[in-house]
């Protein structure tokens, strides 16, 4: 049986511009209904990465068009991220519309830029669109891509622009260029301290985005003007969101999903225990079992044979929302999201939440006390799970928590089971002899041998002394009686985060000769954890 291989077609866009594609055609008679995806990889890959061939979408009778956007692959033009691709979309939809073999309705798919170029073709409103299946992708690029909580996000923001810098020099025959940027894209290490703003690596990353993304001040225009957010209205268009626990996307899934269902059409959002690729059992160093293996292939199967072709299949009464338990391993159906209001635990310590891994309680009260700690960037507290690179999943972290330079605070052992389903934040009255600071914060499940394996991190960068609010990924799970939650702070999660040197600067003004050591502390007294559970209940523990 010979491989299955497409026709290459092209279109001119509204300036002339040609963008190539592959198009695979399925057997029998048509018009066919066709699924659409634009991405800037390399059209043959075709996000194989996470989904089935296109030829296995082919073969359920869809006209399938993997297209490279404007100067990537094939494709004439010049590559600059989000700026092209809604006029492009919407001439990609009226040239696709038209071809004989399509019946003039499209669905489009896709993960990561690949989701985002689905919404930025929704928002021309042209009228062959739909149905979407926007996964792993960003709304706001300032808050879902490039930074959070006002932090830039080092390792990921440095492989992607070397990532795309190296397929331009791929483009341009330019080999030792190409292998220097390879080399970066796979990421410095926990021990290699990066200099962001050196001349070597601006210079290494020029051409790409990332010079403006250290430059740019979070209120300029820059962000607006590239982010789907400010383009997309409130349409009326099916749309299966899909997202991971663990994925660097999900703060922009989440907020697509809430920014669409705000229309009439039917939105639809899964959650998976996954990192952003690839979505299988393993996540991190877990194994979770056959229920974490992605069935996303036959789900949007079914959504778009309902929305294209009008077979019932039955996504119209599927739950709005369905998430994975992390603990549990399965999966849970839920009307809304969040899906329950949240409980506070306190912080309690007797002063040695850092040095003594048993220092710090969650969920006592007692008499406030402030924790000091350091941050060296000598030896910054490494990225260990979560849901940037460098080991994005779950993780064994307990020999970072036992670190002097990582507050921990643990709770009893749970005296029955307790189901968590949401949003996850922190507020911490933190306090540092510097303008500007950074925290992160880690929530972990320990077990009865004392390993604390993460659930949901988050980081912000803060200004000044006082509450400071950090912001975690949301999460589902089932939390057993006997197991203990755990709270861990520190002053950095190297490098999946850019370090602070203090000063408040924007990153790009900033060397790695400028990082100074730190000394910050957090006050019990106004600190606290808010938990997606109604209520927490502990077993009394003699103190």
């Amino acid at each position: 049986m010979k491989t299955p291989m497409p026709e290459v077609v092209s279109m001119r866009t509204r300036d002339g511009v040609r963008l190539d594609a592959d198009l695979y055609v399925p057997e029998g008679e048509g018009p066919f209904p066709a699924l659409l995806m634009r991405q800037p990889y390399g059209r043959r890959i075709a996000s194989t990465v996470t989904y089935a061939h296109p030829s296995w979408y082919a073969a359920q009778g869809y006209l399938v068009v993997i297209q490279d956007v404007r100067g990537r692959g094939t494709s004439e033009g010049r590559f600059e991220p989000f700026i092209n691709e809604q006029r492009d979309g919407e001439d990609t939809l009226e040239w696709l519309a038209a071809l004989p073999a399509c019946n003039g309705r499209v669905g489009m798919y896709g993960f990561s830029y690949q989701g985002v170029t689905q919404l930025f073709a929704a928002a021309s409103g042209h009228p062959a669109l739909q149905a979407i299946a926007p996964a792993m992708t960003g709304f706001r690029l300032d808050r879902d891509w490039a930074y959070e909580g006002g932090a830039f996000r080092l390792q990921n923001s440095l492989s992607w622009a070397a990532q795309l810098g190296a397929e331009s020099d791929r483009r341009d025959g330019n080999h030792e260029r190409f292998a220097q940027r390879y080399r970066l894209g796979h990421g410095p290490g926990a021990d290699e301290l990066i200099d962001p703003a050196s001349p070597a690596v601006r210079d290494l990353l020029g051409g790409t985005f990332y010079g403006d993304w250290l430059d740019r001040s979070l209120d300029s225009d820059y962000w607006e003007e590239r982010s789907v957010a400010g383009c997309l209205p409130v349409v009326d268009l099916p749309a299966l969101h899909v997202g991971g626990w663990f994925d660097s996307f999900l703060t922009g899934t989440f907020a697509t999903f809430e920014h669409l269902r705000a229309g009439a059409a039917h939105q639809r959002l899964v959650i998976g225990p996954w990192t952003h690729l690839p979505w299988t059992p393993a996540v991190g160093q877990a194994w979770l079992g056959d229920a974490a293996q992605s069935t996303i292939d036959t789900l949007q199967l079914r959504w778009f044979d309902h929305f294209l072709k009008g077979h019932d299949t039955g996504v119209d009464r599927d739950p709005t929302v369905q998430l994975y338990d992390l603990r549990a391993n399965r999966w849970r159906a839920y009307a809304d999201y969040p899906p329950a209001p949240g409980t506070r635990l306190p912080l309690a310590s007797d002063g040695s939440a850092g040095f003594d891994i048993g220092g710090g309680r969650l969920g006592a009260t007692g008499e406030p006390v402030v924790d000091t700690f350091i941050h060296d960037p000598w030896r910054p507290v490494p990225a260990v799970g979560g849901h940037l690179a460098p080991s994005p999943g779950i993780h064994d972290r307990t020999v970072v928590d036992a670190r002097p330079d990582v507050l921990t605070y643990t709770g009893a052992p749970l005296g029955e089971d307790h189901q968590l389903a949401g949003p996850v934040s922190v507020t911490l009255n933190a306090a540092a002899d510097a303008d500007s600071f950074d925290l992160c914060a880690v929530l972990s499940v320990v077990d009865a041998d004392g390993r604390a394996r993460n659930l949901t991190q988050g980081y912000t960068r803060a200004r000044g002394n006082g509450p400071v609010t950090v912001d975690l990924r949301g999460t589902c799970a089932l939390l057993r009686a006997g197991e203990r939650l755990r709270l861990s702070v520190s002053g950095a999660c190297y490098p999946a985060y850019a370090l602070n040197d203090g000063s408040g600067r924007a990153p790009g003004a900033i060397r790695a000769a400028d990082l100074r050591i730190l000394t910050l502390s957090v006050n019990t007294q106004g600190s606290w954890v808010e938990l997606p559970a109604q209520s927490l209940a502990m077993k009394e523990e003699n103190p």
